[in-house]
């Protein structure tokens, strides 16, 4: 470990872009503790209900702590609720769905889009997240100085737009970060965004459990037993995200006149195509109807909504079949866009390449589907289980977890698709290294060319 650590800042090039991602994730971590003005940094006593599972799920994969009123404090769901918009957009609606084919130029299209959606989004939360704060205010609980709230009128509503446009402003800055990090840094800037996030909430959560151990309201056996959870979790998502479905190809080698030998390869379909996109989505759409049955029941003759949101929130069982039903429409769905079968099956043609016994053209196609479906299938189940079995026992022992599956998810997926994109820099630096020691003709001048 430490050597190929040796290696990683020895090589110029590879250092600066993981001393750059560092950088850009601590400029986040600062920003995230910078507070609101006239507002308490602590939101949990103003929070109740469903309103404050809301707050405690979402904060997984926003990359924030909507209980803590700071200038980050709406992180990056509002980019996330873009790209779920637009997502679904792209299969139904035809320009957009044009667009997407357009190569490079649509893909820069479609970006400027959600960052323009985004911020609208933003606007429209941040609005909404201080109307929740001046009602818990109202309440009697101190989320905003009372006698700011008791000012002058005109002063009141212009601190309302200024707290608006600074926590859209600070959402917008995030998803800067992200791009940022992916262009020139390592791995997807966004996705570590929300890694750094849930990482940072680790040390204090494993702290509370041994704190409970050691003041007897957790029992040493339970606690063993969910270190020995999250640890088979963690083996069983990195041997899942490994695996694959490969379905035999043999392309056509033609030398002169005749065909020479076929040559045997293999398509890769990975069992979880989607990867943490499905919980993502999910989480972000089953907590939503829930946080508003809860705002909207404190009206007088609403009640009834309170006790909907309660049966909507996180542990409860409406709420666990809502989030695996929609864990398992979004896992097909999202297959289904990041892999085309037809699309597949014509470059297969165009390479010369067949799947033994099977035609190629619509034949092909067909198989793919096939193969596709029921590799789908198994990555639905396994996310099932790694995302509702901690929700589940949590629930029926009344067990606390450090990380829950959605979270551990995240991080374990996240953190192999940085290695993964490590591994490859040290692997290109290292070819390059081998082809300058060798004497192999022209390749400086070729290189030096290629620079320039």
């Amino acid at each position: 470990m430490f050597e190929k650590l040796r290696i990683i800042f020895s090589i110029p090039e590879l250092r600066k872009k993981v001393m750059l991602t560092i950088g850009l994730l601590a400029i986040y971590r600062i920003g995230f503790h910078i507070p609101l003005p006239m507002i308490a940094t602590n939101l949990d006593s103003g929070a109740g209900g469903g309103a404050a599972d809301f707050f405690e799920k979402v904060s997984v994969f926003a990359a924030s702590d909507l209980r803590q009123a700071t200038i980050f404090g709406l992180g990056i769901m509002p980019y996330i609720s873009a790209s779920i918009i637009f997502q679904l957009l792209g299969s139904v609606y035809k320009p957009l769905e044009e667009l997407k084919k357009e190569g490079e130029a649509g893909r820069k299209k479609l970006n400027e889009y959600t960052r323009y959606l985004t911020v609208v989004i933003c606007l429209v939360q941040s609005y909404m997240y201080l109307k929740f704060m001046l009602m818990a205010g109202a309440n009697g609980q101190s989320s905003i100085n009372p006698n700011f709230m008791n000012a002058n009128e005109q002063l009141f509503f212009g601190w309302q737009i200024v707290a608006v446009l600074v926590m859209t402003t600070g959402t917008v800055f995030l998803m800067w970060l992200g791009e940022q990090i992916t262009e020139r840094g390592i791995g997807n800037g966004i996705s570590l965004i929300i890694f750094a996030g849930i990482v940072v909430n680790l040390p204090s959560a494993v702290f509370s459990v041994f704190q409970m151990v050691s003041e007897g309201q957790l029992n040493a056996l339970t606690a063993i037993f969910l270190l020995a959870l999250a640890l088979g979790l963690t083996t069983f998502i990195v041997f899942v995200e490994r695996g694959q479905r490969r379905v035999t190809m043999q392309f056509a080698r033609r030398g002169g006149r005749q065909a020479t030998q076929a040559q045997t390869s293999y398509l890769p379909m990975k069992i979880n195509m989607s990867g943490v996109i499905p919980p993502i989505f999910a989480s972000s759409l089953v907590l939503f109807p829930g946080t508003i049955a809860s705002f909207a029941g404190q009206n007088e003759g609403f009640e009834w909504l309170t006790d909907l949101s309660q049966q909507l929130s996180p542990g409860n069982t409406l709420y666990l079949v809502f989030y695996g039903a929609l864990i398992v429409f979004f896992t097909y769905f999202y297959t289904a866009l990041t892999f085309n079968s037809d699309e597949t099956a014509d470059n297969l043609k165009r390479q010369s390449a067949v799947i033994p016994g099977i035609r190629p053209g619509k034949q092909t196609a067909n198989y793919l589907d096939g193969v596709l479906n029921r590799v789908t299938l198994w990555g639905s189940m396994y996310l099932l289980g790694v995302c509702l079995l901690p929700d589940i026992l949590n629930s029926a022992l009344a067990v606390p977890f450090a990380i829950g599956g959605t979270g551990l998810l995240i991080v374990v997926v996240v953190a192999m698709d940085s290695m993964a994109q490590l591994q490859n820099h040290l692997v290109s630096q290292q070819y390059e290294s081998v082809l300058k020691k060798s004497d192999i003709k022209n390749y400086r001048r070729s290189s030096s060319k290629i620079r320039r």
